[in-house]
């Protein structure tokens, strides 16, 4: 058995960066005025075989900052009620959950000798639009882990893969289960996106992702 000691980390790969899988359910598609929901993160990891895999995820349900545009179709879209008086019992501030978030991603950083986090995502820069308006919000830009403009976009990458966008039909390519009513929650897609960047990952050569990002 492969002791722990033994265990690739990830600062061996991606320039040293932490890949990150992260979704957000918004109400509405403006970063600025739009407010974050729900976010979900998932650091992708080795396991003791050296096989990339999904991390222990990191959600927070988070509530509407102060003067914050609500889009009625994007919440019927998501499902959310903001003011579900259950939702509102675990729901935190965007600061509160930033931090939270942020600093367990850290922990996990510096476990894999990482210098800083690259946000995945599927469509990502709109994940990471809105991640940075509520950094700028809360002012929690020094805890902030994640590069600020590099990502790694699993639609560009399935379109690659499979000659598919859609995360749904994507993950169908890859032989992974996908239930269409869980869809929408920021948890849910953090997970299937997870589960399919590991798969191309563990598909592709070696050098391909590393070239990607050195690029940038």
């Amino acid at each position: 058995m492969t002791s722990a000691e033994n265990v690739p980390v990830i600062g061996q790969r991606f320039r040293g960066f932490l890949p990150v899988v992260v979704d957000v359910e918004t109400a509405g598609f403006n970063a600025q005025t739009d407010a974050l929901l729900e976010i979900a993160c998932i650091p992708i990891v080795y396991n003791d075989k050296g096989i990339f895999v999904p991390g222990e995820a990191i959600h927070a349900h988070i509530n509407p900052f102060e003067g914050a545009n609500l889009d009625r179709r994007s919440l019927d879209f998501i499902g959310i009620d903001p003011f579900n008086p259950l939702r509102m019992a675990m729901a935190e501030d965007e600061k509160s959950a930033l931090k939270r978030i942020f600093k367990s991603l850290t922990e996990v950083r510096r476990q894999q000798k990482c210098s800083h986090a690259v946000l995945v995502g599927h469509n990502a820069h709109f994940d990471l639009g809105f991640l940075r308006a509520a950094i700028d919000r809360t002012g929690t830009k020094n805890q902030n882990p994640f590069h600020s403009f590099s990502v790694f976009d699993t639609v560009t990458l399935s379109a690659v893969m499979f000659g598919q966008t859609v995360l749904a039909k994507s993950c169908i390519q890859a032989g992974i289960e996908f239930d269409g009513n869980e869809a929408h929650s920021a948890l849910y897609d953090t997970e299937k996106t997870a589960e399919l960047f590991c798969y191309i990952l563990n598909k592709l050569a070696p050098h391909v992702l590393d070239n990607l990002l050195s690029s940038t």
